[in-house]
């Protein structure tokens, strides 16, 4: 890379040439598996690929039971439920999130209660949590932010301590593993999404991970219109809903399921080289700058990083900007915490002051994680990217 070319944003040569590889990633394999159940003529949630994906997830994450739902709202909502959360009750949930870690809470006439963010990890702090607890509070969503896994020892003995349901919210995090255990096996259930910008997807879709039986038949149930294991198809025996997954979907995940070891390897491999780059760039670090070694294996969802703007010289929106110019496909994080959010303005809940969240909005930078994976050469043009824009920030704040 030529230091002294103008940055792109100001028509110069882009560092980055290509772009980052598709998502997500499909061949013929898919197109066989998705044959294989239109000609079944079962296309619902009854095809035999829904219960073979409910094993093999369960077996992946160290749990005895897979329920597999229409996606990853709906899947915390039948959590929430079946763990016997309801009106009245109050749930600890971090505002670092998509909305639906907070409002399935509402949904199920529960009040969300946002507690702050660890700065380093962006995942709930442990001890900000237990400070939120009341006589209230029946359980917590614990988010595992970008795909890095949360203090799960703090959390498991916590809620074990207050007698709370430990909701896990593993959308970000499918193979994540904390002390040589699998995300989605510590708390009462493990809550996965399948939507379309996920690390392991069929466009839509969740799952709930559990081992406990009486909570795996009830989750069950609420998701299949109230029926009962064994019971007629005519017996409702729970309020429920119809939150099945079709047989097209199962088939695509057993497909994905399959590639997701080499992708995680691939993503591990390129967050380490971004990592290791951005030590020589001042005002811009990966979040957390360090991983905790109890963290055996983060997803990278999303490669998280931090820009100080003052010491990159700098302002985030024009950062962002000229990074993308230059090739490389980052987003701002989330604009705001979601308590910020207007549904919250008319919706009961409490907020536990939450700085940390508040500063990560303001200068949280997002690479996807379908750009980890890219050969390595195109990792190191994006470190490329960064190191030429942070050279030339000066021309860029009076640009």
């Amino acid at each position: 890379m030529k230091i002294e070319e103008p940055l792109a944003i100001h028509g110069g040569p882009p560092a980055v040439t290509r772009p980052p590889p598709i998502w997500p990633e499909a061949d013929e394999h898919d197109r066989r598996a998705l044959l294989a159940v239109l000609e079944s003529r079962v296309w619902g949630g009854y095809h035999p690929a829904v219960e073979e994906v409910e094993r093999r997830m369960a077996a992946i994450h160290g749990t005895t039971f897979g329920i597999a739902v229409a996606n990853g709202t709906v899947s915390l909502e039948v959590a929430l439920s079946a763990a016997g959360v309801g009106p009245g009750d109050e749930v600890i949930v971090p505002p670092i999130s998509f909305v639906a870690s907070a409002t399935a809470i509402a949904r199920v006439g529960a009040v969300p209660v946002f507690a702050d963010v660890d700065p380093q990890t962006i995942n709930l702090d442990p001890g900000r949590a237990a400070d939120a607890i009341t006589a209230r509070t029946r359980a917590i969503v614990l988010v595992h932010f970008a795909g890095c896994p949360a203090d799960l020892d703090r959390f498991v003995d916590l809620c074990r301590q207050r007698q709370l349901a430990l909701i896990e919210d593993c959308a970000h995090a499918p193979g994540a593993r904390w002390r040589g255990r699998p995300v989605g096996s510590f708390g009462a259930f493990g809550s996965f999404s399948f939507q379309a910008s996920k690390n392991l997807t069929a466009g839509e879709g969740g799952m709930l991970l559990t081992s406990d039986p009486a909570l795996a038949e009830t989750a069950r149930s609420i998701a299949h219109q109230g029926r009962r294991t064994g019971g007629a198809w005519y017996e409702h025996v729970r309020l429920g809903t119809n939150a099945r997954l079709t047989g097209f979907q199962a088939a695509l995940l057993l497909s994905q399921l399959d590639r997701l070891p080499d992708q995680m390897r691939r993503r591990h491999a390129a967050a380490g080289r971004l990592r290791e780059g951005l030590q020589g760039v001042d005002g811009l670090d990966a979040s957390p700058p360090m991983l905790d070694p109890r963290v055996e294996a983060h997803a990278y969802h999303i490669f998280s990083m931090r820009l100080d703007s003052g010491r990159f010289g700098a302002a985030r929106e024009d950062v962002i900007a000229a990074l993308g110019a230059e090739g490389v496909p980052v987003n701002a994080a989330y604009p705001h915490p979601l308590y910020r959010n207007p549904l919250f303005e008319t919706q009961p809940h409490r907020v536990e002051g939450c700085p940390h969240a508040e500063a990560y909005c303001r200068d949280g930078i997002w690479l996807p994680h379908q750009a980890l994976l890219a050969e390595p050469a195109w990792v190191g043009s994006v470190v490329d990217a960064i190191e030429k824009v942070r050279m030339a920030s000066a021309r860029l704040a009076r640009v």
